[in-house]
């Protein structure tokens, strides 16, 4: 389920403002990340219900949306299409400047043929801003020791598919978080479609980190003590950074297409 546990499907004949369906943390840092940049044509996908387009739109950014069930979309006045992010999306080569895409590549079968999408649909020298679960925080890390699977990629089971199906009238993939994604996998996908990574964010510290510094520490202390090369290949710095061993429930990342 996103991350702030809202269920779009159980008030579809209520008359009401956009909810979003991520952490709003997650969409003050997007925010934040743009407020600096020139005005310009922006596509966001998934759009859900629209409430990170609503910020956007007031900031002055042309604003379009997309979502494979545009049907749950409640921002009035914005033409929203349907696409489907494991597909070609309905827009034209070189459409946009920037290209917002948060909670979405978990959801999805082909996290690399939405980014190929955004490389197509991005100007050279747009900017993609793209968040997942961070599953490689120190948190998740030992839980994934513990017990196999991180708190956002709990087993699909039968019975959690079917809870699923009635809680969201079918559309599954509003909630399910079917592809795990580090770090070093999106990384690598960026950058073999044109992008650089310009800099990682976090919705927010977790609160009990300071439980496991004796870990952290460790796990830095390895990292330094690994030769330069092999550090620079392996993005090991990166891999020990507060954005991801230190970082929230979700890691952002800001990147421009060359």
């Amino acid at each position: 389920m996103p991350a702030s546990q809202v269920s779009p499907m159980k008030e579809t004949s209520v008359d009401r403002s956009p909810v979003a369906l991520a952490h709003e943390a997650i969409h003050d840092t997007v925010v934040g990340i743009l407020a600096g940049q020139p005005r310009g044509a922006l596509l966001d996908v998934p759009a859900g219900e629209g409430a990170l387009a609503a910020r956007l739109i007031d900031a002055g950014f042309d604003v379009s949306c997309c979502d494979l069930y545009p049907e749950i979309f409640r921002l009035d006045g914005v033409d929203v299409h349907r696409g489907n992010l494991d597909a070609e999306l309905p827009f034209g080569d070189r459409s946009f400047e920037y290209v917002t895409c948060l909670e979405g590549l978990e959801h999805i079968e082909n996290p690399q043929q939405a980014m190929r999408e955004f490389a197509r649909v991005l100007k050279p020298g747009g900017h993609l801003i793209v968040s997942v679960p961070n599953i490689l925080n120190i948190e998740e890390r030992l839980k994934w020791l513990l017990h196999g699977y991180t708190s956002h990629f709990k087993p699909i089971s039968r019975p959690a598919i079917e809870r699923l199906r009635a809680e969201y009238d079918d559309r599954v993939e509003i909630a399910a978080h079917v592809n795990p994604i580090g770090y070093s996998e999106l990384r690598h996908i960026l950058e073999k479609n044109g992008f650089e990574i310009v800099k990682l964010f976090r919705d927010k510290p977790k609160g009990r980190t300071w439980l496991y510094r004796p870990i952290v520490a460790l796990i830095r202390f390895i990292a330094r003590a690994t030769p330069n090369k092999k550090r620079d290949e392996r993005w090991t710095e990166e891999l020990a950074s507060d954005e991801i061993l230190l970082g929230g429930n979700t890691l952002i990342i800001h990147a421009v297409l060359h």
